[in-house]
């Protein structure tokens, strides 16, 4: 109730002519205040008219105005400036620390807005507001995508500079887990990085002469050279014949075969060959990342990762022989500008944050403003509801929307779930039947 309070009291949602104090006057307010995720007073620098009187000062809620003492306002010297205590029940007077008494309201949420944000939080649907999206203009969608863009690529860079901080700030090495990471092509992106940590890059640099010995290094440490495989070829046995002496020779500890998926993934986009297309990418390029920064155009930076894998796996997708079949030599379309979005991307935005070098940021957010929005159930699910992607900026946001709001049901820190929620609190969400719910 507490938080609910909170989100009212911020984005003035309640009833004005309702909010008096318990001394029977009204309460104006001019400035909700900052709202305050530190210790102390809910919201800062709040003014307000109560009665004849104007003040400025903090503000304190609370579900009952017996947690002031629950909490121990009433010793804490930082609630000397509350100026207003803002509660659901009033059951009791409450002091400052200077013993004098504080100002109260109680503030009541409107019932049609209550029906409106237990149904967004708690609607069976995943998305609950889809069907409503084109009650929202197209300005504050456009505005709402470009925030959630930040979000996400904020959320990378932090990921790709603890990365960095944790391999001696060598950008290649983070390259490297960032590269393979995204060859993951989400199902396996936890298990491709696993990989790349658990072979470090010293050991992909002093091999990449012999493409042979780079796949049994991937393979064996991938755990798929482990256990004996059914019709498995003499290709198969090659490879864990080399693995096995370069294991000794190195220490090398591999994963389990089982922390990738395998299953219900399209033959060109098994693993396997996934494995083998970073293999003859590190076989062709040493130092990847210094040729990643010199590159401005998408059609040569595409022909970086446009290598053709070793012969057998250009019409294979595991070791068995049976299972022959014709396939692309080198990745696809969709694949290469997945490896852009989700490595070379982050990589640029990273170094141009690290070394204030803003024209590589720059650059990275016009690759993703060229190229297409990806192609997958997130995106597909908005643009059935008219919330369209019009580049991979775009679906990039959108996957930003489903995973950090909708997924974990953060309505009300969404701009979307506050316009329908502002938009609609004079209407009752609960009876709006088809047109409302998912």
């Amino acid at each position: 109730m507490e938080s609910l309070l909170h989100y009212v009291w911020k984005h003035r949602l309640y009833l004005p002519d309702e909010l008096i104090t318990a001394d029977n006057l009204r309460v104006e307010v001019m400035a909700a205040g900052l709202s305050n995720a530190d210790s102390g007073p809910d919201f800062l620098n709040a003014k307000l008219r109560i009665g004849d009187t104007i003040w400025v000062g903090n503000v304190e809620i609370h579900d009952r105005a017996s947690d002031w003492f629950r909490h121990h306002h009433d010793a804490d010297r930082a609630y000397d400036s509350v100026i207003l205590h803002v509660v659901a029940t009033c059951d009791a007077v409450v002091y400052r620390p200077d013993g004098k008494a504080v100002p109260q309201a109680v503030m009541r949420v409107p019932e049609q807005l209550r029906s409106n944000i237990d149904w967004l939080l708690n609607h069976d649907s995943a998305i609950p507001c889809l069907p409503r999206l084109r009650d929202i203009p197209a300005v504050a969608l456009t505005s709402w995508k470009s925030t959630l863009l930040c979000e996400r690529l904020e959320r990378k860079i932090s990921g790709v500079l603890d990365t960095l901080g944790k391999h001696g700030n060598d950008w290649n090495v983070t390259f490297y887990i960032l590269l393979s990471r995204a060859f993951g092509f989400g199902l396996n992106n936890d298990a491709f990085e696993s990989l790349a940590r658990r072979l470090p890059w010293i050991y992909i640099l002093k091999h990449r002469s012999n493409l042979f010995q780079l796949e049994a290094l991937l393979f064996g440490q991938a755990g798929m050279l482990g256990a004996e495989e059914e019709g498995a070829n003499g290709y198969f046995y090659q490879l864990r014949n080399e693995y096995a002496f370069l294991k000794q020779k190195l220490g090398l500890t591999p994963l389990d075969a089982s922390s990738f998926r395998m299953m219900r993934i399209r033959p060109a986009n098994s693993p396997h060959r996934k494995l083998a297309q970073l293999a003859a990418i590190w076989y062709e390029h040493d130092l990847l990342f210094s040729r990643i920064m010199k590159e401005s155009s998408l059609t040569d930076l595409a022909e970086i990762f446009r290598i053709e894998p070793s012969v057998y796996w250009q019409s294979h997708y595991h070791f068995r022989d049976g299972s022959s079949r014709a396939l692309g030599a080198t990745m696809g379309e969709s694949g290469l500008n997945t490896i852009v979005i989700n490595a070379v991307v982050p990589l640029l935005f990273a170094y141009g944050r690290s070394n204030r070098q803003e024209e590589y940021c720059e650059r990275a957010l016009q690759f993703l403003e060229t190229l297409p929005a990806e192609n997958n159930r997130i995106v597909e699910t908005f643009r059935s509801a008219g919330l369209c992607a019009n580049n991979a900026g775009d679906s990039q946001a959108l996957i930003q929307l489903r995973n950090e709001y909708c997924q974990t049901r953060r309505c009300l820190r969404c701009r979307i779930g506050f316009s329908l929620l502002k938009a609609g609190s004079g209407r009752r969400a609960s009876g709006q039947g088809s047109q409302s719910g998912g």
